[in-house]
């Protein structure tokens, strides 16, 4: 998996776009979010980078040096600052830490780990503290196949329902839930029609 990553995040081009996904932009927009800001399976860090924009204080991580790399050098570019860091999350210094704000955007993980991810990532947010999400639904298989163009995993065990993310985020207040058709034009890798499920969730005390 990381051998394929550092593949893709190695030439030139920005995988997906330096522009923040959309749901993102305007989540933070929408809600004005202040404090410090984590950002799993960040990538090249075009949503690291728009948030440290917003005023956030930044924390990125990815499997990927080749990531790290392209979302430093677009910090740099921009004229912001990250704190950026490579490994497994349960490995990374971060997980001492606490968040005013998390964010998985088309972060999928293994089937042997989402929901062990997913648990230790909400228990990093603080209480009171907000939940981001959007990421390819299960009903997103039959799209890719008619389009691989959009992306996404081909497993449907990596893929998110609402009902796994209640699941794995039960201990947050569900402030937006849903499953979408969108378009997507994300760089070289999200392009077409998606089904995909939002997510926005406030931590309980």
């Amino acid at each position: 998996m990381k051998d394929m990553w550092d593949s893709r995040y190695s030439s030139t081009e920005f995988a997906y776009g330096t522009a923040p996904n959309q749901f993102f932009k305007e989540t933070l927009n929408q809600l004005k979010l202040q404090g410090k800001i984590l950002l799993p399976a960040e990538g090249e860090g075009r949503n690291a980078v728009y948030a440290a924009k917003q005023g956030l204080d930044v924390t990125a991580f990815d499997i990927s040096m080749e990531a790290k790399k392209k979302a430093l050098g677009l910090a740099m570019t921009e004229s912001v600052e990250l704190k950026y860091e490579i490994g497994n999350l349960f490995e990374l210094n971060l997980i001492n830490e606490k968040f005013d704000v998390a964010a998985l955007i088309f972060a999928h993980f293994p089937p042997n780990i989402i929901t062990q991810y997913h648990r230790k990532i909400a228990d990093l947010v603080k209480p009171g503290g907000l939940f981001i999400l959007e990421g390819f639904s299960r009903n997103n298989l039959p799209l890719r196949k008619k389009n691989p163009k959009i992306g996404g995993p081909d497993k449907i065990e990596m893929l998110y329902s609402t009902n796994n993310i209640q699941k794995d985020f039960h201990d947050f207040e569900v402030m937006e839930l849903e499953e979408v058709d969108v378009e997507l034009n994300e760089g070289l890798f999200h392009n077409g029609m998606a089904s995909v499920i939002r997510f926005v969730g406030r931590k309980r005390f």
